[in-house]
């Protein structure tokens, strides 16, 4: 994949804003900023919760032996590895998280003669980009759903083990 230099769209972005800009149309990008604003912390907040979520869910594994929620691999693999897979839906989830922080919001000014035109591909970008960005936090929500459910199906097991 080349890359595009933002260059091209900053003299798009120049031309079409006009002297002074349309009000109408500063109040549409910043609507437009604050939504994206908006799912990029949330976004930020579930991938920091799911840090704390794999930290908490490998404690069985890196508990002192003797703890309520330790394990032992030699004494007690499948509980191990149940425990591992429970963290598998969290990092699934980390993805999703980070792949749509890490979207733009892209379009291409080539060939695109009116102001007009230009602005409604910029907002058509940010509107795409949003729609992905929803998309992508709701699985990620999910995800992390199911991996928190997971782990505590497998802390209730590491403990129903012990208390027999």
């Amino acid at each position: 994949m080349s890359f595009l230099s933002f260059r091209g769209r900053l003299r798009a972005f120049q031309a079409m804003r006009g002297d002074p800009p349309e009000p109408g149309f500063l109040a549409d990008l910043e609507f437009l900023e604050n939504r994206d604003l908006d799912l990029s912390v949330r976004l930020g907040a579930m991938l920091g919760f799911n840090a704390l979520l794999i930290t908490i869910g490998t404690h069985p594994i890196s508990a002192s032996p003797g703890a309520p929620l330790s394990l032992d691999l030699p004494s007690q693999p499948g509980l191990v590895v149940a425990s591992l897979i429970g963290l598998a839906p969290l990092v699934v989830s980390c993805f999703l998280a980070l792949r749509a922080l890490m979207l733009g919001e892209e379009f291409d000014s080539e060939g695109v003669e009116s102001d007009r035109a230009a602005r409604q591909r910029l907002f058509a970008a940010f509107v795409h980009s949003i729609d992905v960005q929803a998309r992508y936090l709701g699985l990620a929500i999910r995800w992390t759903l199911a991996g928190g459910a997971l782990t505590m199906l497998v802390w209730a097991a590491i403990l129903l083990s012990k208390a027999s």
